[in-house]
């Protein structure tokens, strides 16, 4: 898959958060710094891990299986004209 224009790696099965955090170390900056982020619950409830799909869809990377061929970005789309 790719995040960001990056290649990641991943295995069949993995959650779209572990397979991000083990190649990049981050899956967001945070919005009021400059801060990366690497997830906070890992179940769901905190929305720390939303990444958008290619898309423009949101998903929780904790909860989200990897799928071969995804398109991710870790920001979201910009406004739509």
């Amino acid at each position: 898959m790719q995040v960001d224009g990056l290649r990641v790696a991943a295995r069949r099965g993995e959650t779209i958060l572990l397979a991000v955090n083990a190649a990049l170390g981050h899956v967001r900056n945070f919005e009021f710094c400059k801060e990366r982020r690497a997830g906070f619950c890992f179940m769901g409830a905190c929305q720390d891990c939303w990444m958008w799909t290619a898309g423009g869809e949101r998903i929780r990377a904790c909860t989200s299986l990897v799928e071969p061929g995804m398109t991710l970005s870790t920001s979201a789309p910009g406004p739509r004209a």
